[in-house]
């Protein structure tokens, strides 16, 4: 028999209207939110560090501007990419604390390693494209036109493509937490993504096509971790998930 604190707070959801669950959402999205902006402005005044920080992957390729606030909106854009991974602690937290009342009592606990753990996979697979994706994707991408065309690249294209790739490949490394999740609510088993192994690869393909570069390097390089992150969470599924 369970003691209280391994019980899932079902009294806790049931007491809670489908209208309380969305204003429960509103607050913890507007609280990410504030976490963002306050994160965007303290990185807007540091724009020009992140900015030649960026830069680092182009090489010796130049940037340029062709408009008159086109440099504005491009370092507005690295406030706000800066910002989200600034935030991400707070973003984290508040998705954490509108999902805990389906979790047990004593998982409560978790939140800090949760929150931690997030974090670190999200700044692992943003590094993990600043080091290896950003600049094999950018000298293939760069230098496919050879002499034929002079490249013309301009700041907000850049920041915009960039950021994106960045962004993209760190919550794509959120896949073992989102397996933990699933798992812990019993909406998946270690079996049954075991069996969808085939399936899976293809979904991910899919994916690594869609929020990569129209690029078959790019795409490898985000659909190979993918899939070893996949293997994980089955894994990771499989240690914690829920017990029938």
């Amino acid at each position: 028999m369970t003691s209280p604190k391994d019980q899932p707070l079902e009294a806790e959801i049931a007491a809670m209207p489908f209208l309380d669950h969305l204003e429960e959402l509103r607050r913890r999205l507007i609280k990410a939110f504030l976490g963002v902006v306050v994160m965007a402005s303290v990185a807007f005044v540091f724009a020009d560090e992140i900015m030649q920080f960026l830069m680092l992957p182009l090489g010796d390729t130049p940037l340029h501007n062709m408009q008159v606030t086109g440099t504005f909106y491009a370092y507005l854009k690295i406030g706000l990419f800066a910002g989200v991974v600034g935030a991400l602690p707070i973003i984290f937290y508040q998705g954490w604390r509108f999902i805990s009342p389906g979790l047990y009592r004593r998982e409560k606990v978790m939140v800090l390693p949760l929150v931690a753990t997030s974090t670190v996979l999200f700044l692992i697979g943003a590094g993990f494209c600043y080091l290896i994706v950003l600049p094999l994707a950018l000298r293939f991408l760069i230098g496919f036109a050879d002499e034929l065309i002079t490249n013309y690249i301009t700041i907000n294209s850049y920041i915009s493509f960039a950021g994106l790739l960045l962004i993209a490949f760190g919550f794509a490394f959120q896949m073992p937490i989102l397996a933990y999740f699933l798992g812990k609510f019993g909406l998946i088993s270690s079996r049954f993504l075991a069996r969808g192994r085939r399936y899976a690869i293809i979904i991910i393909l899919v994916v690594a096509a869609i929020i990569t570069p129209p690029d078959i390097i790019t795409q490898v390089l985000l659909g190979v971790p993918l899939y070893l992150l996949y293997e994980i969470s089955i894994i990771v599924v499989k240690v914690s998930g829920k017990r029938s």
